[in-house]
């Protein structure tokens, strides 16, 4: 994209005239700027479609520096473009109609009416309905659970959770096989019956997942000694894990071709970031890995533990042999199928390609994009509009891989840029990884969990994993999604009448 157009500078006087000018420069700006954005996105989508029209406008719109501008408006009591996500030209027209009756000018667009400015909110419903279900009864946000094990040989235990509020039910084809994932799914559809509505079933194909396998030092079977900084770990990429005094840890890997893609000072992530090293010296099949930050009281290296390679370009597809036979299940027993890693449009036509290789089942099988890595994140709004072509379309934040791929640092701010994006693309969000993970865990929530799931219920959906009181967690979560839906929506405050005081 070109550089944004320059639009006159905010007045920073009391002249209305100016800033009705300034105003419409800048929406004549906008709709210029997006002209290309819209062309290409109506060429991925194979339409033009309102919701990328939307989305062209709101990432033209951003492209600018609007402080001084939103401040003058605020002022005068007109909105601020602060809340404008779902709807730009209409608040952009109707702020200008607005400033026009200030300046006793007629509007220059004509002001929207109230379905023609709330139409991006009502498409981003009826997408959240065709992707997840009906909404609840007391909140907007849906809350999807990760099914365990034991899920697949217990009725009840899956009616327990339907019955405390689980809306989506998620299954993780990483793990269990496929009769565990048909048992687990008939299970959630007589539960849906029994409680009276329907709740959605996702599975969640693998990828290429980079996982710890087996790992050196062990004691009596299990892991022995933790991570510290300053230690140093060996990554094998076949044979068995190997330990000497210098590196005294050693782990193979899932993915053994990543061992010898790296580079001598390359990033490496373990664990959701628990732990971060950079490679410190390469030899034939092996790499050894210098800690640089660990927690204080180290960190067990452990089989089944994630590993992020945030400077290390693996070329990887994201649809794994594995993923390919697991197809059939899904497209068999899913309403949702979860795809890991995808980066680029293409991933989209690899996977549909494989779809239909297996033949399409009879219900329509929607697609739930995890966002897990820096190249996602750039090319999401090209993955939305080649996704407008294939039907029911979602989008998971896996605050997890991705805190790892961007660093924590950025994983707040960003989450925030992609509940926008996909709130001006009408596309539903799901907030995932570690919501209320205490709670879940040890059947207590810590402070800082529960101001961030409250701030969830800006999504349409919010994923809890599993755990021994995960039914105590959704029902937290249903009362306080509840109680949150009457102070907020999306990006703005709505005023229920206050009784604290």
């Amino acid at each position: 994209m070109n550089m944004p157009t320059p639009i006159p500078p905010a007045p920073e006087t009391s002249d209305d005239a100016a800033l009705f000018e300034t105003l419409l420069a800048f929406r004549g700006a906008v709709v210029e700027e997006a002209a290309p954005l819209i062309e290409r996105f109506s060429r991925e989508a194979g339409r033009e479609d309102p919701a990328l029209v939307n989305l062209a406008h709101y990432l033209s719109l951003r492209r600018h520096e609007l402080r001084p501008l939103q401040r003058q408006l605020m002022r005068r009591g007109l909105s601020s473009l602060g809340r404008l996500e779902s709807r730009v030209l209409p608040t952009l027209d109707a702020t200008l109609a607005a400033l026009a009756a200030l300046v006793g000018r007629p509007a220059p667009f004509p002001a929207p009416d109230e379905a023609e400015f709330f139409a991006g909110e009502a498409r981003l419903d009826a997408a959240s309905v065709v992707n997840l279900g009906p909404e609840p009864a007391n909140r907007t946000t849906r809350i999807m659970v990760t099914l365990p094990s034991e899920a697949a040989g217990d009725l009840d235990y899956v009616l327990a959770l339907a019955k405390c509020g689980m809306d989506v039910a998620r299954i993780n084809c990483a793990h269990d096989d496929a009769a565990a994932w048909r048992a687990m799914a008939a299970h959630v559809r007589v539960a849906g019956e029994e409680i009276g509505r329907p709740i959605a079933v996702l599975m969640d194909i693998a990828g290429p997942k980079i996982r710890t396998e087996a790992v050196l030092p062990m004691k009596k079977g299990k892991p022995d000694g933790r991570l510290k900084t300053g230690d140093r770990l060996r990554l094998v990429a076949t044979g068995a894990p190997r330990v000497d005094e210098e590196v005294p840890f050693s782990a193979a890997v899932s993915l053994p071709e990543i061992v010898t893609r790296l580079s001598l000072g390359d990033r490496i992530r373990y664990d959701d970031g628990k732990v971060e090293g950079v490679v410190e010296s390469l030899a034939e099949g092996e790499a050894v890995i210098r800690v640089t930050h660990a927690r204080a009281e180290g960190t067990k290296l452990k089989p089944e533990k994630g590993v992020n390679l945030p400077d290390t370009a693996l070329g990887l597809s994201p649809l794994t042999a594995k993923d390919d036979a697991d197809l059939s299940t899904v497209i068999e027993c899913a309403d949702l199928i979860g795809y890991s890693f995808v980066s680029r449009p293409g991933d989209l036509d690899l996977l549909d390609a494989a779809i239909e290789r297996h033949g399409r089942g009879e219900r329509p099988l929607g697609l739930m994009a995890k966002i897990e890595l820096p190249e996602a994140v750039k090319n999401l709004p090209d993955l939305i509009a080649r996704a407008a072509r294939r039907g029911p379309f979602s989008v998971m934040i896996a605050r997890g891989d991705l805190a790892a791929e961007i660093g924590f640092e950025r994983l707040a701010e960003m989450q925030e840029e992609l509940l926008w994006i996909c709130e001006a693309a009408a596309v539903p969000a799901i907030w995932a990884t570690q919501v209320l993970e205490d709670l879940v865990r040890d059947g207590i929530p810590s402070r800082g969990e529960m101001t961030d799931a409250a701030m969830a219920s800006r999504a349409e959906c919010v994923m809890l994993n599993k755990g021994p009181a995960v039914c105590e967690a959704i029902e937290l979560l249903d009362r306080l999604l509840g109680r949150m839906a009457g102070h907020l929506d999306k990006k703005t405050p709505v005023l229920r009448a206050l009784r604290s005081w």
